[in-house]
């Protein structure tokens, strides 16, 4: 006989991975014809934007991403192009890559984040109390406490 916290604990988690599924594939269609942005893209953005002086290790984003390092610098030459971030070099050591933020990724970072919350609220759309959202904002941080790539709202 199967324990009936773990059916429940399993049928919570698929529950949110389901949501986190379907939100992810609307928030990316959304900002991509917003912004020509994927939600990678904007996490990149995001995550730079929130850093010390808008730079990161490459290293250190593909954590944040739970990414692989390769899957990161093919984003982040494509990011390079369309003049979001550049990629300066550490003067103490070359083989450190480093990804920074130009002025439109500093504007599109901060667009995209707008939008972002303006989606959200528009999702919710009243169908949730405050008490509920921090609720559930508590649980879910409870849940990925342990787990890297914290963004802060």
């Amino acid at each position: 006989m199967k324990n009936p916290d773990t059916q429940t604990d399993t049928h919570a988690i698929l529950s949110v991975i389901d949501a986190q599924s379907q939100l992810q594939n609307h928030l990316a269609a959304v900002l991509g014809d917003m912004y020509g942005l994927s939600l990678n893209d904007l996490l990149i953005l995001l995550h730079l934007d929130q850093s010390v002086g808008g730079r990161l290790r490459r290293v250190e984003l593909a954590e944040r991403l739970e990414l692989r390092e390769s899957g990161v610098a093919r984003m982040v030459a494509a990011m390079v192009k369309r003049g979001w971030v550049t990629r300066p070099t550490d003067k103490r050591d070359a083989r450190v890559g480093y990804v920074m933020l130009t002025t439109a990724g500093h504007r599109l970072a901060r667009d995209g984040a707008k939008a972002l919350a303006e989606l959200v609220a528009a999702l919710f759309g009243g169908r949730r109390t405050q008490r509920e959202l921090a609720t559930t904002t508590r649980l879910l941080d409870r849940l990925t406490s342990n787990l890297p790539g914290k963004l802060s709202a």
